[in-house]
């Protein structure tokens, strides 16, 4: 793998995504693609070879610099329902956007991508957020890259946030956590995490990650869970 594509660098996962991948070797290429791309003066890693570009999510299909090659893709896009101000511009965000980047970073030759889901996803949950993610999983796995990974964290912490009540979620998985790997992951683990998943592939994944294979409708994943991206985060890029 020589090239590597971040949608959503600027956010809390994305930036460590984007820091780990311009750490590695192993991409000579890496590019930024973004409503808002990432001051070059708070980047850390390699930046003589990062390409950045912002784009318009209503208009990516069109966009002439996606349609090079990139052997692995990375989208951390995401939102709330609060941020984005109502349900339909959370899913608009959430999943169409999400879906439209990755369609129009496909392009002939292998590729492979990883994306930041969330635990607990599900296409059928009566929960905005969960129902989002889990639709969003299947839309991807439809797509039909050489090989789609799918990471499904626990709460995500490291982050600034304003709302109380998960402020004190917070407060509580960061204890939880010490009883179960399953309920609580940095961000800057998550992207080290992501970064690695991208990088090794499906079936170089160590053993001790647990990843699992889903067969969906339209396709199938690698599934990496709370625990699996915890284990990755611990190993060396």
């Amino acid at each position: 793998m020589s090239s590597a594509l971040v949608f959503g660098a600027t956010g809390a996962t994305g930036k460590h995504i984007l820091s780990n991948v311009l750490g590695m070797k192993e991409y000579t290429k890496v590019g930024e693609f973004g409503r808002r791309v990432t001051p070059l003066e708070s980047i850390v890693g390699d930046k003589s070879k990062l390409v950045q570009k912002t784009v318009d999510f209503e208009k990516i299909a069109e966009e002439p610099d996606l349609k090079q090659h990139w052997d692995v893709v990375y989208i951390a896009l995401g939102t709330t329902r609060a941020d984005a101000g109502s349900a339909a511009a959370f899913e608009k965000i959430d999943r169409e956007y999400v879906l439209a980047a990755a369609k129009a970073a496909k392009s002939s030759g292998t590729q492979r991508i990883v994306y930041i889901s969330a635990g607990g996803a599900d296409k059928n949950s009566s929960f905005l957020y969960m129902r989002s993610k889990g639709l969003t999983e299947e839309g991807l796995a439809a797509l039909k890259y050489d090989d789609t990974i799918i990471l499904r964290p626990g709460f995500i912490a490291g982050v600034d946030r304003g709302n109380l009540a998960i402020r004190l979620y917070g407060a509580f998985t960061s204890v939880a956590k010490h009883v179960s790997s399953s309920i609580e992951i940095q961000a800057s683990e998550l992207g080290k995490a992501a970064a690695l998943a991208g990088y090794l592939g499906s079936s170089r994944l160590p053993q001790a990650t647990n990843a699992s294979t889903v067969n969906s409708e339209g396709g199938k994943y690698t599934l990496i869970n709370n625990a699996g991206a915890l284990h990755l985060a611990k190993q060396s890029l």
